[in-house]
């Protein structure tokens, strides 16, 4: 009997750390999508400070940052993503969507890991509208998992036609990547959109679509246009989502998603 009650004591104390093994070895992503209001707070007042705080507070992995100013009259001539680069301690990256003020304005990214490569994919538009743009970069992760991940801000005006002809591209220009990949940011698109369906013919949203919070604006948030999706849907599972409102950062909240890589 004792024998047996012993057996019974080491197995289930080799199951107790498996499983804590395998908690210890789970991959998370923690994933901010935020429009910086190209650096000028809800206040007019230009607060990086503010604006990194939302960051160092929600403690991402990556962020996808729109409307981010590089050295424009506007913004002062800073290069306002490597100066949030620097406050938070990530790496930065900024990809021009067009030139504009005495600089350049498009999408940022930041990064707790380093760049294996990047890449700015320019997005189709109509004469006359904004050039939008859409920013890569590939890196490792600390678990040694290499992903690709991509920032981007879609056409804000009501009619949709520029909105679903950046999403074709986007979705073409991605589909062949090798790696698992996550696409945040600011679509300007509600969930019911055409848009939005376009996107999920290739990419799996991480909101719930019965409850999908909306993320603007950010003083009284009454729909959803910020977003982070996945690929391949196999290859992710969605943690945590989190609106963040911070009512004077930006005129957008800031859409917080931790996801989990899992095997193959």
């Amino acid at each position: 009997m004792k024998i047996k009650l012993k057996t019974i004591a080491l197995l289930v104390l080799m199951t107790i750390c498996q499983q804590a093994i395998c908690q210890s070895t789970k991959t998370t992503v923690k994933v901010l999508s935020f429009n910086i209001l190209h650096g000028a707070t809800t206040k007019g007042d230009f607060d990086l400070d503010r604006i990194a705080k939302v960051i160092l507070d929600t403690n991402p992995d990556l962020v996808a940052l729109q409307e981010v100013d590089f050295k424009t009259n506007r913004a002062k001539k800073y290069d306002l993503v490597t100066e949030l680069g620097w406050r938070t301690k990530m790496a930065p990256l900024f990809a021009q969507a067009m030139p504009f003020d005495g600089g350049g304005y498009g999408e940022g990214i930041l990064s707790k890991s380093s760049f294996l490569q990047t890449r700015n994919v320019a997005l189709p538009f109509s004469l006359g509208n904004e050039p939008r743009s859409a920013a890569e970069i590939t890196t490792i992760l600390s678990s040694g998992d290499t992903i690709f991940f991509v920032g981007t801000h879609l056409d804000h005006l009501k009619d949709e036609s520029d909105r679903i002809s950046q999403a074709r591209e986007i979705n073409r220009a991605f589909s062949t990547n090798k790696f698992p990949g996550i696409l945040a940011g600011d679509l300007n698109a509600t969930p019911e959109s055409k848009t939005i369906k376009i996107f999920e013919e290739f990419w799996t949203p991480s909101y719930d679509k019965n409850d999908p919070n909306p993320t603007f604006p950010s003083d009284n948030p009454t729909k959803k246009i910020d977003y982070v999706m996945f690929y391949p849907k196999n290859r992710w599972r969605v943690v945590e989502t989190r609106v963040i409102q911070d009512a004077v950062a930006s005129d957008h909240c800031a859409y917080l998603v931790t996801l989990e890589l899992m095997g193959k």
